[in-house]
């Protein structure tokens, strides 16, 4: 199961959520495994460990450090992919972590 989470009014959290799209429409994953989750208040991201905005997990595991969150986080997310600092995930990275972490053949 692929969970995208953000909130309302994070600038990075369509683009990311472009690329995972596309990495549907090529068939990389099932649509029917993608839940998108709003997390609208404190409350609702304490609940999930919420890691700030966007995230994606995978079966529970964040895609970027690798871990199952423990913690609670209700920010816009920035990125360092080589160096590069960033508030979008790149359809190479999701990619490659959705496969890295077993979810594709």
């Amino acid at each position: 199961m692929i969970e995208f989470q953000y909130f309302d009014g994070c600038p990075n959290a369509q683009a990311t959520l472009e690329n995972l799209n596309e990495l549907i429409e090529e068939g990389l994953i099932d649509r029917g495994l993608l839940t998108i989750t709003e997390l609208s208040d404190l409350a609702a991201a304490e609940r999930v460990h919420f890691q700030g905005s966007p995230t994606i997990l995978v079966d529970g595991v964040d895609i970027y450090t690798g871990k199952r969150p423990t913690t609670m986080n209700y920010t816009c997310r920035i990125f360092d992919f080589d160096g590069l600092k960033t508030g979008v995930i790149g359809k190479e990275f999701i990619r490659k972590r959705i496969r890295d972490l077993g979810l594709t053949e």
